[in-house]
Order: structure tokens, then sequence, then C-alpha cells
């Protein structure tokens, strides 16, 4: 289990988050056409075509994480805003992680890739039912560290992904307390590559806020 510290989430304000089930969510495009097009871009780099769309993968608890801070081996990996899905006390919240990849795996076995790197949450959620009104206009953004300065990397808002409450009914199985899902992300500015740093966020225009997080990559030796 894997405990997120919550620096405000109204009711939680000052508790902590244990999260005992953790999913990614792929191929959550709305754009079936779309979704199509990329899976044959990466097929044509060496990634293997997903056996569904959208497909669930369960990944392990542990790899959920607030740090500033995680450890990935090589300098093959990289990030990707998604917003999240977190179910707490029979409510629904939405926050906004990270899902870091190891990009060499990940032409191996996709699974398999998804269990090779933390992933990283803001310790922020807001309400899903505050949101839903509005949804469609909720922006993600991402940055990373490239030529000493700091890029756009990913920006668009949420209606490029499957409804959350769509999504959830394709899940196909409960949603219990204590489980936290990814739910897809955008397409890169100049295609996916690495960085030292990765700053992603969640903006409500409507309700004008943001919940945001960052985190530096340290890369291990890849000893062969």
């Amino acid at each position: 289990m894997s405990q997120i510290a919550a620096k405000s989430l109204e009711t939680l304000q000052n508790r902590s988050l244990a999260v005992d089930s953790f999913i990614i969510a792929g191929w959550t495009g709305r754009d079936r056409a779309a979704v199509e097009k990329h899976i044959v871009e990466l097929e044509a780099i060496g990634v293997p075509r997903p056996s569904t769309t959208p497909i669930f993968y369960r990944v392990a608890a542990t790899r959920v994480t607030t740090a500033s801070v995680i450890e990935a081996t090589g300098g093959a990996s990289s990030g990707e805003v998604e917003f999240c899905l977190y179910s707490h006390g029979g409510e629904l919240w939405v926050g906004v992680g990270s899902d870091h990849t190891d990009r060499e795996v990940e032409k191996i076995n996709i699974t398999v890739s998804k269990q090779m790197c933390d992933k990283p949450v803001a310790s922020d959620f807001w309400k899903l039912r505050d949101v839903l009104p509005h949804w469609d206009r909720l922006v993600l953004r991402s940055f990373i560290a490239e030529g000493g300065e700091r890029r756009l990397y990913q920006d668009g808002t949420v209606a490029a992904m499957i409804h959350p409450e769509e999504l959830l009914g394709l899940l196909g199985r409960p949603f219990p307390d204590k489980t936290l899902m990814m739910c897809g992300t955008l397409a890169a500015k100049g295609g996916i590559r690495p960085s030292s740093r990765f700053d992603f966020e969640l903006h409500d225009p409507v309700l004008n806020r943001t919940i945001s997080h960052g985190y530096d990559i340290c890369s291990l030796p890849d000893v062969k």
C-alpha cells in the first residue's frame, strides 16, 4: 500500500491518501481514428499493438509517489501528464499525475514498462462532482527542461480523452475506495523525448484553480 500525503483535499485535509489499487488506462482518446493512427505509428517503431482500446493496466500501488525526485534506469524514460481519478469515502476525486515510462522496455512489453518507473502524482485532489459541469474545459499541461529552458511539452483539454464517467463504465469492474487510476494523455509537442525535469498541472479555468507538481529524474547506470 502506498501512502500519499495530502496537502489539501477538502474533507481529507491534513490526512493521508491510501492507495491499495492502481490502474493506468491507455488509449483513451475520444477520436478513435486518431487513436488507431497513433497505434500504427508506434507499431512502426516497435511498440506492440494493444489487445483492446481503451486498455487498463494494473500497476503496483507502491509505484505511486508524491516525491520530487525519482530514479530511473538509463536515459530512455519520460513523463506524460494525465488526469487521475481517486475513490475515497464513497466520493470520486480528480487530480493529476505523470505516467513516467521506460520507452525502451515499452517496445518489448507495455505492461512490464508500466511497472518500471515510479508514477508521481500531485498531492491535491478536487471533488469530481465539482468539476463535472464544466469538465471538458479542464486543461492539462506539462513542461520539460530542454536546452537550458523550461519548454511546454504537452498542452490541451481533457476533452481529448474519454469522459471519466464513461471510462469508469468501460473499466467493467468496481472502483472501490483507495483505488487510483491514471486516465490517458496528450500528444507531446515535438515528439516523445526524455528530460531531467518534468513539471505538470491540471488547470480549471472556470473555478480559477490549478493543481501542479514536478519532479527531477535521476538516471541510474544501465550496466550491460
